[in-house]
């Protein structure tokens, strides 16, 4: 895990200095504290920041080539596989310096060409230059663990781990993307490609990027299938289901440092320190996040695991600091992002790492086996499409008719979503559903000024896109793909690595296994949910390895107690933020609607703590990269909530 950076002039004779590379490391010299190094030729360079994982040693540091330096690569990240590639290069005549993943892909690139990704598993973000080929390509994993920005102006080109390596360019410009802000609002993170950034774009996950003569050309190399489905019994599949996840987990506990996993008290954790506990000697450490606030604490679940499997176990209390830990938050992801659990995630990584440099976690099982209950609602929803559109329409439309600050008020807010859901396509019902503020609260919420400069802007066209994109033919399926596509890749998988990278920590996910993922995506639907029941394969093959209590409790969502902070810790920060002559200047937001949602919020009248926190951290971010400029120095000093 590391970070990497690199620049190519589209003038041959417009050399890279190796200041300009190391000022770009410089600002994510978080994500490699091990080691550093740049390398240049002539018009274009490429830059490294190390966190030592696999062969310790410096003859495997990077920017890494191959024999006789006419490729050069700079890489982010774990290839799980590559002694087996290794040694099907050996075979075909490729010889190897180092015990290193990141030679296998030189190798690798040299012999499949664009191909070479295909090949990997992992997670994985590279840039490679080809001297022959005068190309620079890029690549990023499957479903987006690693992070890839870049910038293609007129006469450069720009990538890096982080955008705010980007923004260290004098020559890139500063600006906001109100379209991308849009979507923030409307999503509570930004998707792919757009960045909150004018001119700045995310490689999408599954692709490569090929840079050469000053031209730029993307690709797609990877896309989960849903068909056709494989036939199969239930007592195979659930066989094959075990074995597919102690595969993952195995493979994911190859290191040189110490490693340990987070243990939220869900599912999809205690599968992996299960799995885990079994594959190791030693006792696994692992540790736990959670608040005083009994509804969103989940810690004596993960006790329960800790103590079957006799775990080296450790537990953090998050008590409200947002106030210190906001700033460094907003700093670390660059970008607006609304999901209030990166507090517990940037809270526990610092914990973890004083511990152990590697950790395992539990993404992707909600995803992979429909463990939301979402799922089982729109799924009956669709069902609900029989009824006829017009009476869909005019129950939407009598809810409308009641004024905005009365539609703003629960039960009427649930409902008015519910019946404009049921107004909607399917697809956009869904994007109604996942999403946060709606099109007519971002109306009611924008300025005249604001809402033309996002006029044609539609988040939830990405959601109906992402259907149609979809070869499931069950909608479960499609649902399920659509969530991999959107929600995993730019909202908890942006979360966990900005979390962890912040502190210099490496997750891992097996449950993420690009392998494991397209052995469930083949299973009947039925399998993963089944009526009201969520997970149905997933629980089965965990019967007995996690403890009953865990299985076949609700599910509790890994969040932070936001309503609460507004009304004490963060109080006054928001007003004095939201409110301030600077917010209100950048005309963004109607005054006297934020200043409503601050006084029903504080009042106790209604709970609009999701809209504050998002408001908060766009202000935030605007001050710290907009207004100040991005080479401002990150916040530092220990965590102050972590006790």
């Amino acid at each position: 895990m590391c970070g990497i950076v690199g620049k190519l002039y589209f003038d041959r004779e417009h050399r890279v200095s190796e200041a300009e590379l190391q000022t770009m490391a410089d600002t994510i010299a978080h994500r490699g504290p091990d080691g550093e190094a740049v390398w240049t030729d002539g018009n274009v360079g490429l830059g490294h920041r190390r966190l030592a994982i696999i062969d310790l040693r410096a003859i495997a540091a990077q920017p890494m080539s191959n024999e006789d330096g006419s490729v050069w690569i700079t890489f982010n990240g774990e290839i799980y596989n590559f002694k087996q590639l290794r040694e099907d290069l050996e075979a075909k005549g490729h010889v190897f310096r180092t015990n290193s993943d990141t030679e296998a892909i030189v190798h690798a690139w040299e012999e499949y060409g664009r191909a070479c990704v295909e090949r990997l598993r992992g997670m994985f973000a590279f840039a490679i230059w080809d001297a022959r080929r005068r190309t620079l390509f890029l690549a990023r994993d499957r479903v987006g663990k690693k992070p890839l920005f870049y910038f293609a102006g007129s006469d450069r080109f720009l990538f890096a781990s982080e955008i705010k390596a980007i923004l260290s360019d004098p020559h890139v410009p500063v600006e906001p993307d109100p379209i991308a802000l849009d979507h923030f609002l409307a999503l509570q993170y930004i998707p792919a490609p757009q960045t909150a950034f004018r001119g700045i774009r995310k490689l999408p996950a599954a692709h490569w990027m090929e840079v050469r003569d000053g031209r730029v050309e993307i690709g797609r190399y990877w896309k989960l299938r849903y068909a056709p489905k494989r036939r199969v019994s239930w007592p195979d599949a659930l066989a094959e289901l075990r074995w597919h996840i102690a595969e993952a987990v195995r493979l994911r506990l190859m290191s040189d440092v110490p490693l340990g996993a987070f243990l939220s008290g869900g599912i999809d954790s205690s599968a992996v320190v299960a799995h885990m506990s079994r594959a190791l000697d030693r006792p696994v450490r692992t540790f736990s996040v959670g608040f005083d606030e009994a509804s969103f604490d989940e810690r004596p679940f993960a006790r329960m695991v800790a103590n079957r499997y006799g775990t080296d176990h450790t537990e953090l209390v998050v008590r409200p600091a947002v106030l210190d830990i906001l700033p460094r938050l907003v700093w670390h992801y660059d970008e607006p992002f609304g999901d209030s659990s990166a507090v517990p995630s940037y809270a526990i990584a610092e914990l973890t790492r004083r511990h152990v440099t590697v950790v395992l976690n539990g993404d992707g099982g909600d995803e992979n086996f429909a463990g939301y209950d979402r799922y089982v609602v729109n799924r009956r929803a669709h069902r609900g499409d029989r009824v006829p559109a017009g009476l869909r329409r005019g129950a939407a439309a009598l809810i409308r008719c009641l004024p905005p600050s009365s539609r703003q008020r629960a039960p009427w807010r649930k409902l008015s979503s519910v019946a404009e859901a049921m107004a909607q396509a399917p697809e956009r019902r869904y994007a109604r559903w996942i999403g946060h503020l709606s099109p007519d609260e971002r109306q009611d919420l924008y300025t005249t000024s604001f809402q033309e400069r996002v006029e044609g802007s539609d988040p939830e066209q990405l959601f109906v896109e992402a259907f149609g994109r979809s070869d499931a033919d069950d909608w479960t399926d499609a649902t399920l793909d659509t969530d991999v596509g959107l929600y995993l890749a730019d909202d908890l998988l942006v979360k966990m690595d900005r979390a962890t990278m912040a502190s210099s920590l490496e997750a891992r996910s097996p449950l993420l296994d690009h392998v494991l993922m397209e052995y469930v995506a083949s299973l009947p639907p039925t399998f993963k949910l089944s009526g009201g029941q969520k997970k149905r394969i997933f629980k089965a093959a965990l019967r007995g390895d996690v403890p009953d209590a865990i299985l076949d409790r609700p599910k509790m969502g890994f969040g932070a107690p936001i309503s609460s902070w507004f009304r004490n810790e963060l109080r006054e920060m928001a007003q004095d933020l939201l409110l301030s002559p600077r917010a209100v200047q950048r005309a963004y937001f109607r005054p006297a609607v934020v200043g409503r949602l601050l006084d029903e919020h504080i009042s106790g009248q209604a709970d609009h703590g999701e809209d504050l926190w998002d408001l908060l951290v766009l202000e935030v971010w605007h001050q710290t990269f907009i207004d100040r400029g991005p080479r401002v120095s990150v916040p530092h000093g220990p965590v102050p909530s972590a006790v």
